[in-house]
């Protein structure tokens, strides 16, 4: 009898260790590509910033309004002259090794993102003279000059805090166990393979996380994202194709969730940096105006994406208040674009060298690119490239044109003053203009749309003549999940936020 009664408590222990372990949720979340370094300092990859979604919250996020919200900040006051800015900070908040985010670590994690070497945040902060400790949860940020996008900056990576003590320990490896405060913390990662995230116990909302664990799955082929998600190997997938969106729809058992991008997809041009900037392309603007005029941007998006992007020809789209209607985009003209190589005197064809990472939507605009440019004198070399080795090659300036898209940020200088600012770490085409930085400066030290726009009325102008980025068109956040998955809204950042979702067994 006591060997019946101890077989029947194993047998009980077993089916309780099976019930426990079908009862931890899995969230499998299907990536276009591998994210970069997982520090927030040094990231710059759009689904990097995925990630750090669910594991490093930031001072303030947006909702799906492009309103600021308070994360790990309750609230922010900015002083009368604009030069400071303090902020309160939550209480009984942790970072995932325990150690408490206060005033002295969030102080810590802004100089980190300030001054580390490589950091990518250093100009987003650049107007950031120091940071001062007020009280145990409050720090001053005390600035050169006034910073209209400063709080814009911090709903995202520069706003992101790490734990000093994680970070003072790994040093410059700290990317490989990011150690930060958000709803889940960093478990493991396998290049190309996956990323492993679980929920924190002790996160400060942690009444609003069901899920226990995210997968991250880098699945370059957006085809084979679509099919696994079909299949229920994964719960979500981001940037479906267009091309799908009927299929989709279709289909009960998915759901898909839109915004449109606040960032945009363009070609950059090398101008500036080594023997690939050389060449009629980088050297003379009136090749790239000819290289513009080629591309019919409606015929793209009607082509390649069924009509579902918004062509455009500046850093933010036509929907964004600070667009500029009076240069709106320009018809394909072919024949002034002959016109234009002939005043530049250069033999034709004008062989370009353009650097494409590798997904199918990319691929399929390189494509058209390169047949409606041919019939204006240029031969374009179409180079397939992974999407992390592109960007390298970038800053290596080996490439004469590099189709890239740009996620977008809230702030229009987001998606302008890296790309196109004299020296800056995400100037790609290595663009130099002196009155512009001047400009672009003077914009970030101004308030109110009306104002700001009227000084980006003439970098657009600059811009559109020198031309060191074409800028394409804008596209649509096509985020895809399970009819199990509730609660997901989807902002036009394209972050996938994690808090509040729950997924049915």
């Amino acid at each position: 009898m006591q060997k019946r009664r101890t077989a029947l408590y194993a047998a009980a222990l077993l089916l309780g260790s099976s019930l426990a372990a079908q009862a931890q949720s899995t969230l499998r979340i299907g990536l276009a590509e591998d994210p970069d370094i997982l520090d927030p300092s040094l990231a710059r990859t759009y689904v990097g910033r995925i990630v750090f979604s669910s594991i490093c919250d930031k001072l303030f996020d947006i909702n799906e309004k492009l309103e600021v919200i308070p994360q790990l900040a309750l609230s922010r006051e900015t002083s009368a002259d604009g030069l400071s800015v303090t902020i309160k900070l939550r209480p009984g908040v942790k970072f995932h090794d325990g150690e408490p985010l206060d005033a002295e670590a969030a102080k810590y994690s802004l100089e980190r993102h300030m001054t580390i070497q490589g950091s990518f945040r250093k100009p987003e902060l650049a107007s950031v003279d120091h940071v001062e400790v007020v009280d145990p949860l409050t720090v001053k940020l005390v600035l050169k000059a006034p910073f209209s996008p400063l709080i814009a900056q911090l709903t995202d990576r520069a706003g992101m805090m790490v734990s000093p003590k994680a970070a003072k320990a790994a040093g410059d490896k700290f990317g490989l166990g990011p150690v930060c405060a958000g709803p889940y913390k960093f478990v493991e990662r396998v290049q190309q393979d996956r990323i492993v995230v679980e929920k924190f116990a002790d996160y400060w909302n942690k009444q609003n996380v069901s899920i226990d664990r995210i997968v991250y799955r880098p699945i370059p082929d957006s085809t084979v994202r679509l099919a696994n998600l079909k299949s229920g190997q994964l719960d979500l997938i981001e940037r479906a194709l267009a091309t799908d969106i009927k299929d989709i729809q279709s289909n009960p058992k998915l759901k898909l969730a839109t915004a449109l991008e606040l960032g945009y997809q363009g070609i950059t041009i090398n101008v500036g940096k080594g023997d690939k900037s050389k060449g009629p392309l980088g050297q003379d603007k009136r090749v790239r105006q000819a290289f513009d005029l080629a591309i019919d941007r409606a015929a793209i998006n009607e082509v390649v994406f069924n009509g579902n992007f918004v062509p455009g020809n500046q850093w933010v789209s036509p929907a964004n208040p600070f667009y500029q209607e009076t240069m709106p985009v320009r018809p394909r003209d072919v024949a002034k674009a002959k016109k234009l190589l002939a005043e530049a005197g250069v033999k034709t064809p004008v062989t370009v060298d353009l650097m494409v990472p590798n997904n199918p939507e990319t691929r399929a605009v390189s494509e058209l690119v390169q047949g409606m440019t041919a019939e204006a004198g240029f031969d374009v070399k179409i180079r397939v490239t992974e999407f992390a080795t592109s960007l390298n090659e970038a800053e290596q300036g080996n490439f004469q044109a590099y189709i890239l898209r740009w996620s977008g940020r809230t702030d229009p200088d987001g998606n302008l003053y890296t790309f196109v600012k004299s020296g800056s770490p995400q100037n790609y085409s290595f663009y130099t203009n002196a009155d512009l930085d001047k400009q672009l400066e003077e914009s970030r030290s101004k308030d109110g749309v009306p104002t700001r726009k009227a000084i980006y009325t003439g970098i657009t102008k600059t811009l559109l003549e020198d031309l060191p980025i074409i800028y394409l068109y804008h596209q649509r956040h096509l985020i895809v999940h399970t009819d199990k998955l509730s609660g997901y809204v989807q902002a036009p950042d394209g972050m996938i936020r994690v808090v509040g979702l729950k997924l049915a067994q």
